[in-house]
């Protein structure tokens, strides 16, 4: 049996090869002149990194889920569990710096269209979305092309929950005022040519201001954890996990695991049960790998179907969200080596910053009592008095 190959390029500079191997698995190889890490699980000590059964987990999360998967594995005509194939198709222009292009020519992309918008192009996760460029003549968004700078990325609401982009976008603007408007995920509503719906539009901080690919890699990738059966890997870990992997990695630990404390409660405080492995990444900065601005955040507690447990454990075990309170924090903030007093002094700006932050969640005087803005206010508010103890 043939084994595919293909060539990694990071930041468009070929860094080495991977290939399918004879027991069933990958290996990455660095070319030989390569000198600097692609990413964290491969230094470039090692000059080669095999995995044992199917595509390494690197690569994997480089992939669609979902929707998205499905169509451009019906539009390449290959099955939806082969990883590395959508990759030889979509994966000239992932999210982060690094590009897996094949080593024989494929066909040729499909233009844009509904059913797959970025011919050559791929996103990570299993919401409905896709890259977009801004038109500079009219202003509009659109799905980018196959090659050239794609900056943002739209996302849709899903047939089964028609206030998911309401949803992101509220979250946001609260958790932004929360935190800082700098550690959140620039973004805005507007409406996508072609496709004809309104997206929450983000702005990729992947990319610098020329286009140019930065570093970035989520902590499934970091620490290798396989895709799994209906994309649970990205679920099988401790948030203490998220916590080693800022101390070994990130240039300024100290300042970021802060920062990943007060994020971790402040999606309590929203509701925020799907906080995963994949929603914390690290990112290229002038001086080195940091904790990336917060994106993906829905309150999924106002959703009836959705799990009500935190994404990943804390001490051992999965937290339920009504459980969540200030001494379940208290203890994770010293179990991942904060001090008393700046642990202290996270909860006093929280609490300060909630309180001014209230307008933003406070419902229409003429909606529904059961309707989105009072649920989604009411469960703020119950979670701000659990954890904040206000």
């Amino acid at each position: 049996m043939e084994h595919r190959s293909a060539e990694i390029w990071f930041k468009d500079a070929y860094a080495g090869t991977l290939i399918e191997t004879a027991t069933g698995g990958t290996r990455f190889t660095y070319n030989q002149t390569w000198t600097e890490d692609i990413a964290c699980c491969f230094p470039i000590t090692r000059r080669e990194h095999e995995w044992g059964q199917g595509l390494h987990p690197f690569f994997q999360h480089l992939g669609a889920e979902g929707r998205l998967r499905e169509q451009q594995a019906r539009a390449a005509h290959t099955g939806e569990n082969d990883g590395l194939g959508l990759l030889l198709r979509y994966g000239a222009d992932c999210i982060g710096a690094v590009s897996i292009l094949p080593t024989a020519k494929p066909s040729p992309a499909r233009e844009a269209t509904e059913e797959i918008s970025n011919p050559g192009r791929t996103i990570s996760g299993v919401q409905k979305k896709c890259l977009v460029i801004r038109d500079s003549a009219t202003g509009e968004f659109k799905p980018a092309p196959a090659s050239g700078p794609a900056p943002y990325i739209a996302k849709f609401n899903s047939a089964d929950i028609p206030t998911l982009v309401r949803n992101e976008a509220l979250s946001l603007r609260w958790i932004a005022s929360v935190l800082g408007k700098d550690e959140v995920n620039e973004f805005t509503l507007d409406d996508i040519s072609i496709i004809n719906e309104t997206a929450l539009v983000v702005t990729r901080f992947d990319r610098g201001k020329s286009g140019e690919k930065l570093r970035l890699e989520d902590c499934t990738q970091i620490l290798c954890k396989p895709e799994g059966r209906d994309y649970a890997g990205k679920y099988d870990a401790a948030y203490e996990d998220i916590a080693t992997i800022i101390s070994q990695h990130s240039v300024r630990p100290a300042i970021d695991l802060a920062r990943f404390y007060r994020r971790l409660i402040t999606f309590a405080l929203i509701g925020n049960c799907d906080g995963h492995l994949k929603n914390f990444s690290l990112l290229e900065t002038p001086i080195g790998l940091r904790l990336s601005p917060v994106y993906d955040v829905v309150n999924t507690a106002i959703y009836p179907n959705y799990d009500r447990h935190l994404a990943l454990s804390i001490g051992g075990r999965k937290i339920q969200f009504d459980e969540t309170n200030r001494s379940l924090f208290l203890d994770f903030g010293k179990e991942i080596g904060l001090s008393d007093k700046t642990i202290e002094q996270i909860f006093v700006d929280l609490k300060r910053q909630v309180s001014k932050a209230a307008l933003i969640i406070k419902p229409p005087v003429a909606e529904d009592p059961d309707g989105f803005g009072n649920r989604f206010e009411e469960i703020v508010r119950y979670a701000c008095c659990r954890i904040l103890e206000e």
